[in-house]
């Protein structure tokens, strides 16, 4: 597991090693350099290499790395914002050691082009760190616009220039790399987006932190595939499917009778030994032509084929017989659907996801979710979760990992959906490195609610489902995508894929 830190936290544990460990600032950037000159060289083993400085530690680090990539033989050439001569500290030590020991360097009097980079092999971009904020003015605009327009494959050194390193936001233009090496532990903005899709495959670098201090507990985790793969239950050579996980899903209505079914698929796909589907009257062929192994029990409804206020009796008595219920997908806000939803949160004693229509039916009753005490996982997108907060999607979305932890507690789970999902539970979060956007397609929540069901089913906690549940959907999305395209991949596909996706992370264990 890794830690996804902000700035400041870098800053903080940078000097905690300083000040616990012995070892020195200037220390930390010639490590840092000398990762930036492997990670370079793996990258690219022949060839030129640019390095593009700026006028802070960040540039101090691409100096190192030039520093190192000249001693080991490599054509190497200094790209600097400002003199070296204007530098000051520890970045101001490493440019004069540099140019010391030979190292070709540039000051341009005016902002580069993308002809100044063409000969390269790969370009290092060291124009700005993890302290930058907000949209980048000129010459820098102009230098970032350069590489990108150069065609030249790109290492950014420990986060792309133009990416807000605690949110991934990108204010105007940023670095478009195909890899960043980034220093000790992940930071925020490497793994959401839009930062994310900058930052090209990821490399954390030992640069001598010891991993106490990198340990920051109130950071965000990145799971590896191999924790993940230590979640997934596997069955006993003599169970049975009773004791693989009882998963009731309470969703559809005749608007959306899709919805119920992709959740109950869902589930059954995330290995759940017995699935049943509870839904409206009118619902119960519909569900029954498309799930062979799934019951389907039918509820009382209400005139337009919602789920009436008298099916919740039913319901909530129907429950006790699972080890777990999703609640939500297609119910829609009719008054019935939604007292029924309301009366399930505070009457049924079981593990609950809560998607969709389940949530909205609780924004003017969040106290339901205070006095439960099973484990609890809410599944929102932005829009949603905006709803229950009283805020807006967008608002959600500029701080997507406090805003996910909002409503989360001891055992309640929130899962906010998006490209990089986050999972927040009794004060860890996790977010997700999986997903692709062919996921951007209606119905495929309602897939990851019935996984996350069958997960708490089998016995996992809120956050370890959650989690688990969104790595897998994603992986699911992305092998759907590499058979079918981003463009063609539908949610009735993803159930499919999920096996795909358990079977590779079970390999990587």
């Amino acid at each position: 597991m890794i830690r996804a830190l902000t700035s400041q936290q870098s800053f903080d544990l940078e000097a905690r090693a300083v000040a616990e460990q012995g070892v020195t600032l200037a220390g930390l950037m010639r490590s840092a350099g000398a990762a930036v000159a492997e990670q370079a060289a793996a990258l690219a083993p022949e060839g030129a290499v640019i390095v593009l400085t700026g006028p802070g530690n960040n540039g101090g680090d691409g100096w190192a790395a030039a520093l190192d990539l000249h001693a080991a033989g490599r054509d190497v050439r200094v790209f600097s914002v400002v003199d070296p001569s204007a530098l000051k500290g520890i970045a101001a030590d490493a440019a004069a050691e540099a140019i010391r020991s030979g190292v070709r360097f540039d000051v341009p009097s005016q902002a580069i082009v993308a002809s100044d980079l063409a000969e390269a092999a790969l370009v290092v971009d060291a124009l700005l760190g993890i302290g930058a904020k907000g949209a980048l003015r000129d010459p820098l605009a102009a230098w970032v616009s350069a590489v990108n327009e150069s065609g030249v494959p790109v290492l950014a050194v420990d986060v792309p220039t133009g990416v807000d390193s605690d949110t991934g936001a990108v204010a105007g233009t940023a670095v478009d790399a195909d890899a960043t090496v980034t220093f000790t532990a992940l930071k925020r903005g490497l793994v959401l987006y839009p930062g994310a899709a900058f930052a090209g495959d990821l490399f954390v670098a030992d640069i001598g932190v010891a991993p106490v201090i990198a340990d920051v507990k109130a950071a965000p985790e990145v799971w590896t595939a191999e924790e993940y793969a230590a979640l997934i239950p596997l069955p006993a050579p003599d169970t049975h499917k009773n004791a693989r996980g009882r998963v009731l899903v309470v969703a559809g209505s005749a608007a959306y009778p899709g919805a119920a079914i992709l959740a109950a698929r869902g589930a059954m796909r995330a290995g759940a030994g017995y699935v049943t589907l509870a839904v409206p009257d009118a619902v119960v062929p519909i569900a029954q032509g498309h799930l062979a192994a799934c019951p389907v029990v039918g509820l009382p409804q209400s005139r337009t084929h919602t789920l009436s206020s008298a099916a919740l009796e039913k319901v909530v008595a129907l429950a006790r017989e699972y080890d777990a219920v999703v609640l939500g997908p297609g119910l829609t806000v009719a008054n019935g659907a939604a007292t029924v939803a309301r009366g399930m949160v505070a009457g049924i004693k079981v593990p609950l996801v809560i998607d969709a229509d389940g949530l909205n039916a609780l924004v003017d009753a969040r106290d339901l979710l205070e006095r439960r005490s099973a484990a609890t996982v809410l599944t929102p997108h932005p829009g949603e979760l905006g709803r229950l907060l009283g805020r807006s999607p967008g608002e959600v979305q500029a701080d997507r990992v406090s805003s996910s932890a909002e409503l989360a507690g001891a055992n309640r789970a929130v899962v906010l959906k998006g490209a990089g999902t986050v999972t927040s539970c009794d004060a860890r979060q996790v977010i997700n490195t999986s997903g692709s956007p062919a996921l951007a397609t209606a119905g495929t929540g309602d897939v990851l609610a019935g996984v996350i069901g069958a997960l708490l089913a089998q016995g996992l906690g809120p956050l370890e489902a959650g989690a688990l549940g969104a790595y897998l959907h994603g992986r699911a999305g992305e092998a759907a995508a590499a058979a079918l395209t981003p463009v063609c991949v539908t949610a009735e596909d993803i159930p499919g894929w999920i096996p795909a996706a358990v079977a590779e992370v079970l390999d990587s264990w």
